[in-house]
């Protein structure tokens, strides 16, 4: 579950800063530098995190897990972690800190991107003493991949306009 400081913020998002159509659902939480303002509860650990958003619930996504996150200078996650199922990608949008994968520990900073298959033991941490450091990630199930995502693409026979369009 997503809390906004003591709202359920699933309701907040959708109601205030949400759009929808047929085909898009489309949210704004907010700037990045105001991550905090969101926890994330675990249900199973009973923990909860600041500065975290999972986005799957919140755009109505059916095929991958994604979230955003912000970690404060000098902390770490507070444990290792796998997946029984899932790999997961981490794109590192600001800050520096470092990343262990089992017995690698690899620096991270503005532009690293890690992929970790579900096996693979992981862990990061900001080593920033002044700097939050901010990071997508994103969850698919591994193995499913079945050919690069141009191939799946379909012109639409049609000339691009911005003008006199409806806003959303």
């Amino acid at each position: 579950m997503l809390f906004r400081k003591g709202w359920f913020v699933m309701e907040t998002i959708n109601m205030a800063n949400s759009t929808r159509g047929p085909n898009f659902t489309a949210v704004h939480f907010g700037p990045l530098a105001q991550l905090d303002q969101y926890t994330y509860k675990h249900p199973a650990l009973l923990r909860e995190t600041d500065g975290k958003v999972f986005l799957n619930q919140l755009l109505g996504m059916t095929s991958s897990e994604i979230s955003i996150n912000k970690l404060p200078p000098r902390t770490s996650r507070p444990f290792y972690h796998t997946h029984r199922l899932n790999e997961e990608s981490y794109l590192f949008l600001k800050g520096v800190g470092e990343f262990q994968i089992d017995d690698k520990v690899l620096p991270i900073r503005e532009g690293t991107v890690i992929r970790v298959a579900q096996e693979g033991e992981r862990c990061w941490r900001n080593t920033s003493d002044t700097d939050d450091l901010y990071y997508v990630v994103v969850q698919a199930r591994a193995g499913t991949y079945e050919g690069h995502t141009v191939a799946d693409g379909v012109g639409v026979q049609k000339r691009v306009r911005w003008v006199a369009k409806e806003p959303a």
